[in-house]
């Protein structure tokens, strides 16, 4: 496990202790929530991203043109 040390202004500092506390947690189990909720956002547009880039423009939106007819 490694240490990660940040400046914060205190009212953000505050912030983070209320949202912890509302949901049971500590600020430090929270900071590491946010943490993997931002790196898997992260992960899936980095993904996605390299998908889109080897893929075939004109396939994509056909899909997406007969999704949209599926759903209406």
């Amino acid at each position: 496990m490694a240490t990660l040390t940040i400046e914060l202004p205190d009212d953000k500092h505050t912030y983070l202790q209320q949202l912890a506390q509302s949901k049971g947690i500590t600020i430090n189990q929270l900071m590491e929530e946010l943490s993997t909720v931002a790196l898997a956002e992260f992960s899936a547009y980095t993904r996605f991203k390299e998908m889109a880039d080897k893929g075939d423009r004109a396939e994509g939106l056909r899909l997406l043109e007969k999704l949209d007819e599926l759903s209406s």
